[in-house]
């Protein structure tokens, strides 16, 4: 079968990617509780043959701008239940939920996906996250996260929890038999009873096995135990944009780690942000990329710096930065992925926050013509750095649908993308075979 190149569309807030992409004369912000605004995101992905969207998703509100002029950019609706809502609004593409395993139950998410799932025909997919912001511990109940390891140990039995609640009932279990009387088989259902180091879960799940017997599984994590749970348990990985050299070695040591896991390297999809501005020719768009950058306000820049770094920093974005000698204490529970900025200024480079920003940003965008960002792509899926990209337009609505519009019927007289769909579910589409139902030994 020919290896085909698969598409998610991100959506983290209607505003775009880019945290001042509101600002774009072309965006809708008022829309942003809109389910109307959100459907037509979703059928221009769909329009596009994406193979699922994909919703970011944080259970905080970071209020640390005096100012507010972030607090756009953290609104956003519940994702299982947006998702839910796009399902009737949608009949083919993929749809992705960011669910925290810090805090919820296994109950709860093996619950809520499977539903996602039956409603969606076999579409639903569970994008894990650990969480790692302080503001969130401090919405349930704490000042901390937990330690960075411990979150993966916990999100590692979690996975195994819900997979196991999944399969509590057999695929034709459900007899509904008015004859005898019989809704289901009791010789298909078992009992999880599950106890671990992290959760206890009897079981069963009060919903029948999902249409994909598990829902599709993303996981996003650049670090030591972000990458070994992504090896041992998911279907696709969603990486951080990196230069072509460098998006190939990472490439290359999370299938090693895949196999290392007992697995074939094809089991893991390996799909890197994708962050274009599409323009006429290469100036239109780096004139177009530049103004979104220009639109992000001095006390941004600085907050996004700070915080990065770990050390509070002068209202300045334009001061070298003088670098605490343990910058690094304060966000080391947060992400243990690699820090490029902290890096640099430990090295002893002067560098200012509006510097460090503008190149992150530079960094992470590809600028040019249809036809070039094409190019990109075929390339860095062709060398060996990606299976597929998230699509991360930095302004909505109109970032996505140039890309839609331009870039996509490039990519498919490329013969890289499908231009219809073919398979029923998400997981066919990422060429994954449907789970057995796993039944676990009695105690």
């Amino acid at each position: 079968m020919t290896r085909r190149l698969l598409l998610a569309a991100f959506l983290f807030h209607p505003g775009g990617s880019h945290v001042s992409g509101w600002r774009h004369d072309d965006a809708e912000p008022h829309r942003h509780v809109d389910i109307d605004y959100y459907a037509d995101f979703a059928q221009t992905a769909e329009r596009g043959v994406f193979d699922t969207l994909f919703l970011a998703d944080g259970l905080y509100l970071w209020d640390r701008f005096p100012s507010g002029v972030d607090h756009y950019g953290q609104t956003r609706l519940e994702p299982l239940t947006l998702l839910s809502a796009l399902a009737a609004r949608t009949s083919r593409i993929g749809l992705a939920a960011t669910v925290s395993t810090s805090y919820n139950e296994p109950y709860h998410v093996a619950r809520a996906l499977a539903s996602l799932d039956h409603i969606s025909r076999g579409r639903a997919a569970w994008n894990l996250v650990t969480s790692r912001y302080p503001e969130e511990a401090r919405n349930f109940g704490g000042d901390a996260h937990l330690d960075h390891a411990l979150r993966y140990e916990r999100g590692r039995e979690f996975v195994d929890v819900v997979q196991l609640l999944w399969d509590s009932w057999a695929d034709d279990a459900i007899l509904a038999d008015r004859r005898s009387g019989l809704f289901a088989d009791p010789d298909k259902l078992h009992v999880t009873d599950h106890r671990g180091d992290h959760f206890a879960v009897r079981g069963p799940l009060n919903i029948a096995r999902p249409p994909q017997g598990h829902p599709l599984l993303f996981q996003a994590g650049g670090s030591e135990a972000g990458q070994e749970l992504a090896a041992a348990t998911a279907d696709a990985v969603f990486a951080r944009s990196l230069p072509l050299a460098e998006a190939r070695a990472f490439y290359a040591e999370l299938k090693a780690r895949v196999v290392a896991h007992g697995r074939d390297p094809g089991d893991v999809a390996i799909l890197p942000q994708y962050r274009p501005v599409v323009g006429d020719t290469t100036a239109d768009a780096r004139a177009a990329a530049a103004r979104i950058l220009a639109s992000t306000p001095d006390t941004l820049i600085v907050e996004d710096v700070a915080h990065s770094i770990g050390q509070a920093l002068g209202p300045d974005p334009d001061a070298v930065i003088a670098v605490e000698s343990d910058a690094a204490t304060a966000i080391a529970n947060e992400s243990k992925s690699p820090n490029r900025r902290l890096a640099r200024l430990q090295a002893g480079e002067r560098l200012t926050a509006r510097e460090l920003y503008a190149e992150s940003f530079w960094e992470s965008v590809a600028v040019g013509s249809a036809f070039e960002i094409a190019d990109d792509i075929q390339e860095r899926f062709e060398s060996g750095a990606a299976d597929g990209f998230v699509v991360q337009a930095l302004t909505q609505p109109s970032g996505f649908r140039e890309f839609v519009d331009r870039v996509v019927p490039e990519l498919q007289l490329r013969g890289l993308t499908r231009r219809a769909y073919e398979e029923s579910t998400l997981g066919e589409r990422f060429g994954r075979a449907r789970p057995e139902r796993r039944v676990p030994e009695p105690v």
